[in-house]
């Protein structure tokens, strides 16, 4: 730890009365708990195909192998449990990887600043994230680079939608900082603008270490050490290589007992084979050796088994979303990682529109629900994706958003309680009668029905009066009124000033690279 966040530790310890204070004065935002499901999962795979797919998986690992190039630590690593190393290539018996895998939780918690917003990532639960890396922003001006601005807009609404349950990370790149030091602005974002779970640095191992210090000085080390606050992604270089920045960025966060998304990046037909069942085949060899990695580095450090996957247009190569294949491959890898007693990560609010149209919303919609379905635990990209994810867009970041109501109430199943079935009212109002007046509808009709808070179900004449409005004109006013409401928690001023001191000389001791 350094000596700042050392530092930063001792004044947030002497900072308590001014945080108190200052909460006492705060204004707290509803948060819907993470989804618990109460529906069975969708299983498109018998035993027999399952035990299939591992079986070729396993044939992958122990004769065609995989590559861990530039990283000679890691090919030691691997030597020393038994596995054939030659060159960059790395060969496992059959049985290695999935024993190694054993040791990783099936379940855990990942911390909150404000602790009412833990999430327990895992089982039968289902956290939401927004979008993740893209490097363009699109609002009502148009489509254009991101900006730290733009990302600061993003986490306010990430914070102030009741159905996300997690700030995210990268959820747009900010391109007016430099690469080398823009993940210091980002987290400090997630962690003063907002009180919800956040992700981490992944993309230089420094600043995987970057992510691990800020939080020591935020949570206290010890608690950081013994606790898992950030969940952040490890992209596999498909088909089969591991690079080692990724790698890197990995070994940090496994070495001090943070979460990481093993999460093999799939574009079928490019990275990965045309077909559903090669596809299943290939994530899974690449998770083993992904997770079986993050376990040599510390036996039951928390990650999370991840798939990626679209399809590809094969007359123009562009990725496609929302695709029957890409179904069955979600459905699939669910299957794959329950077997594994992993936590699964995938889908998402996925299209490949240039606008939030009605194919962005067809696309998306077909890939949430699927997620739903296929019995995701950490789904990100649940809001906001754009143009195959080269762009975040404001407008449909609260669509989407919207939206993630209805997989709450989904998720819920059906109600077989004695008021769920409902007796009393079918009795009370007898044959040919209606429910609105009885006892039984104005007891429940406040929570009968999930509500929309953007679409507009008003009578036509009285739509077309207040101007027509297109469900994209109802996003951005309340894009508008959300940021107007927004007010930011609170936060122990000595912490805060910590990390920014943290910041400032991380800044100071290197210069800038935009590349």
């Amino acid at each position: 730890m350094s000596d700042v966040a050392e530092a930063g530790g001792r004044r947030a310890r002497g900072g308590g009365g001014a945080a108190r204070r200052a909460e006492r004065s705060a204004v707290s935002f509803e948060t819907a708990k993470y989804i618990e499901r109460n529906i069975p999962n969708l299983e498109v795979l018998n035993d027999e195909a399952l035990e299939i797919i591992e079986a070729n998986a396993e044939t992958i690992l122990q004769e065609i192998g995989v590559n861990f190039p530039e990283n000679p630590a890691a090919l030691e690593l691997w030597k020393s449990v038994g596995a054939d190393v030659q060159g960059d290539r790395v060969r496992l018996p059959k049985g290695l990887a999935r024993s190694l895998c054993a040791t990783a939780p099936s379940s855990y918690v990942q911390h909150a600043r404000n602790p009412a917003r833990n999430v327990v990532i895992g089982g039968r639960n289902l956290v939401l994230a927004p979008v993740y890396g893209p490097p363009f922003v699109r609002d009502a001006g148009g489509r254009r680079y991101a900006t730290m601005a733009d990302f600061e807009k993003f986490v306010k609404l990430a914070y102030m939608s009741k159905w996300l349950h997690h700030s995210g990370g990268t959820v747009c790149e900010p391109t007016d900082i430099p690469v080398n030091k823009r993940h210091l602005d980002m987290l400090m974002a997630h962690m003063t603008l907002s009180d919800k779970p956040f992700m981490g640095s992944v993309t230089e191992p420094s600043r995987a270490q970057d992510s691990v210090d800020m939080c020591s000085i935020l949570f206290g080390e010890e608690f950081v050490q013994q606790n898992t606050v950030m969940t952040s992604l490890i992209n596999i270089n498909s088909p089969l290589t591991f690079d080692s920045i990724m790698m890197g960025a990995l070994e940090v966060y496994a070495r001090n007992n943070q979460a990481a998304i093993i999460s093999p990046f799939i574009v079928g037909g490019a990275m990965a084979p045309v077909t559903v069942a090669g596809t299943l085949t290939q994530v899974l060899a690449e998770c083993l050796v992904g997770v079986a990695y993050s376990q040599l580095i510390r036996k039951g450090a928390p990650v999370i088994m991840g798939a990626f996957v679209t399809s590809i247009d094969m007359n123009s190569g562009a990725p496609t979303f929302g695709t029957p294949e890409a179904a069955m491959i979600t459905y699939g890898v669910g299957q794959l990682a329950r077997r594994m007693n992993l936590p699964y990560r995938s889908a998402g609010g996925f299209c490949g529109s240039k606008l939030p149209d009605a194919q962005a919303a067809y696309e998306s919609a077909n890939s949430l629900n699927m997620g739903l379905m296929a019995g995701v635990n950490f789904m990100l990209h649940a809001c906001g994706w754009l143009e195959g994810g080269l762009v975040a867009d404001f407008e449909k970041f609260v669509m989407d958003a919207d939206q993630l109501g209805a997989l709450h109430g989904l998720a819920k199943g059906i109600d077989m309680s004695a008021n769920g079935q409902a007796m009393d009212a079918i009795r009370q109002v007898g044959p040919g009668g209606h429910f609105l007046g009885c006892d039984h509808t104005q007891a429940n009709f406040k929570t009968a029905f999930w509500r929309s808070d953007l679409f507009d179900y008003k009578p036509f004449e009285t739509w077309d009066e207040e101007g027509a409005r297109d469900t994209r004109q109802l996003a951005s006013s309340r894009v508008d009124r959300l940021l107007e409401q927004y007010q930011q928690p609170v936060l122990d001023p000595a912490k805060e000033m910590a990390l920014r001191e943290y910041i400032t000389k991380k800044k100071a001791s290197m210069p800038d690279s935009f590349s």
